[in-house]
């Protein structure tokens, strides 16, 4: 595929906004679990702004009456995936995250389409589907 000059100059993204339903319960779930740390909050709006110092997210607060996303029938957002350093650094957080009663797993750590990259999937408490994924280099 040819590469375009004029697209060289996106260097990656700098946040992802995600609008959720349970705030407090989505801030819990990439800080209390993951080990984020918060680095924002805006009260007015309201929202949390959490980063793990490579990627960050800022959580929107929805109103009354939002619908969960449908990843077959709605336009947005399918999925996050997070790049995980190591193997153990996704089973850990497997195991962090299984244990929490605000987590729905999807699935466990398993083989990606064969292998050797190992992902899994879940729903953090706002119902967003986050899949985290190991890929050797």
């Amino acid at each position: 595929m040819e590469e375009k000059e004029e697209l060289k100059i996106v260097k990656g993204i700098h946040h992802l906004g995600l609008a959720v339903s349970d705030l407090a319960g989505s801030s819990s779930f990439f800080c209390d679990l993951l080990g984020w740390n918060k680095v924002r909050k805006i009260d007015d709006y309201p929202a949390i702004f959490v980063s793990n110092g490579r990627i960050m997210f800022t959580l929107w607060q929805t109103g009354d009456g939002s619908t969960p996303f449908d990843r077959n029938r709605s336009i947005g957002l399918h999925h996050a995936a997070l790049k995980m350093d190591s193997k153990e650094e996704l089973m850990k957080s497997y195991k962090n995250i299984e244990k929490s009663d605000l987590v729905h797993v999807k699935f466990s750590p398993e083989p990606l389409r064969g292998g050797p990259a190992q992902h899994m999937i879940c729903i953090e408490p706002s119902g967003i589907r986050v899949e985290f994924i190991w890929a050797p280099e």
